[in-house]
């Protein structure tokens, strides 16, 4: 059975829940594994109020015993300290629709007759339990010796180049950044002009890379479209609330270049079959190289600004300016965790779809077997092979 999970809970509900379930036994699982991920979630500069009212901890309700996981489904509890603010209280009917977020899309999908229960389970908050399920679906990956880690690129207009940045040490830069960038003069610089949109009563937006390094090859398939490792990461992505785009490598970089350019050529160091740039990303034909995978996303100003924004009542059919709900002036440094999460969770899947098992210790063995880009691991046969045997030139018969 493959790796799956699902979430449930509002924003101001009692808690979070997760179920994840595929999960092999045998893996060394405690809390403070989810705990440290929970907490990265609720860092970064630009973040909004309800961060210093959330302290996210998990409690693990099944699928762990005596430190280690059963093979039964994961059952994850995330508390929202918030609740307590909110419950028994009267609160008026929310009516007027946001531009950008899920409010009048639910009320037309679900029939709603007050908007909040949309914006309550659409809100972002879901995210920490994407989040706790991201860290254990990382820990497994690291038993493997994956590394997965996650940067900020760029917010609003400062972009930052890091092409002079080695792969391996972005993880540690950006860890020190507020803004979670690997370059201190670029993250200076975002600091700034996130200043400058809180000044503006504005929010910020930007793009987030992933990279994956210690990704065996063979992963994913081109047999069918929805095996395909590239979509199942932008699925996972795109379902991020705010995340409107997503490339593998520089793929949008790569339509203005000739063919001749974008490829990776092959080449023979030895036994191993090496390329020496990598502008597929650690992809090709939905499967995995054995290259870093690069995934970047794009994510978009968030809808609830300070300033007010065109809208309709909804109970009284009038047009008038939006209600300000709390939240993020720039969220972009406080969504790398989350975008590792979802990555994690789709190679996490990949590989146990890969190697089968039912346990860590039937899985080891069959990691160490599995074929790399060698020529002994590709035996090739020479000579002619008759196309189809047995097919005929003859019409089928009406």
């Amino acid at each position: 059975m493959s790796l799956r999970f699902l979430t449930a809970g509002e924003s101001h509900g009692p808690a979070l829940t997760a179920i994840l379930d595929g999960l092999p036994a045998g893996l060394p699982l405690e809390a403070a594994i989810i705990n440290r991920e929970l907490a990265r979630r609720q860092q970064g500069y630009g973040a909004g109020p309800r961060m210093k009212l959330e302290h996210d901890s998990v409690q693990i309700l099944g699928g762990v015993m005596e430190g280690q996981t059963t093979g039964a489904p994961l059952a994850l509890l995330i508390v929202n300290q918030d609740h307590a603010r909110w419950k028994g209280k009267p609160i008026p009917a929310f009516t007027t629709p946001r531009p950008g977020h899920a409010d009048l899309s639910g009320a037309i999908k679900y029939g709603y007759g007050d908007l909040r229960p949309a914006l309550e389970r659409a809100s972002a908050r879901e995210t920490a339990a994407r989040v706790a399920v991201g860290a254990v679906c990382k820990h497994l990956l690291a038993q493997f010796g994956v590394q997965l880690f996650g940067y900020v690129v760029s917010i609003g207009e400062v972009c930052a180049d890091l092409e002079r940045i080695p792969l391996a040490e972005r993880a540690a830069r950006a860890e020190a950044s507020e803004v979670r960038c690997p370059d201190p003069q670029v993250a200076q610089a975002m600091i700034a002009r996130i200043r400058q949109i809180m000044e503006a009563r504005d929010t910020l937006g930007g793009v987030i890379e992933v990279a994956v390094l210690g990704l065996p090859p063979g992963l994913g398939s081109y047999a069918q479209w929805d095996q395909r490792l590239e979509a199942r990461l932008g699925a996972a992505v795109l379902s991020i609330p705010a995340i409107k785009g997503v490339e593998i490598g520089p793929a949008f970089e790569n339509t203005r270049l000739p063919g001749a350019q974008v490829q990776d050529p092959i080449r023979l160091e030895g036994e191993q079959l090496a390329r020496p740039t990598n502008r597929a990303g650690g992809l090709e034909g939905g499967v995995s190289t054995g290259q870093p995978l690069l995934l970047r996303a794009a994510m978009k100003p968030i809808a609830t600004t300070l300033t007010p924004q065109p809208t309709v009542d909804l109970a009284t059919g009038q047009e008038q300016p939006t209600r300000y709900e709390r939240s993020d002036f720039c969220p972009v440094p406080r969504a790398v965790p989350i975008l590792e999460a979802m990555a994690a969770f789709v190679l996490a899947q990949a590989l146990l779809d890969k190697l089968g098992g039912d346990s860590l210790a039937e899985m080891r063995p069959r990691f160490e077997l599995l074929r790399q880009a060698r020529l002994p691991d590709l035996p090739m046969h020479g000579g002619e092979r008759l196309f189809w045997p047995g097919e005929t030139d003859q019409e089928p018969e009406p």
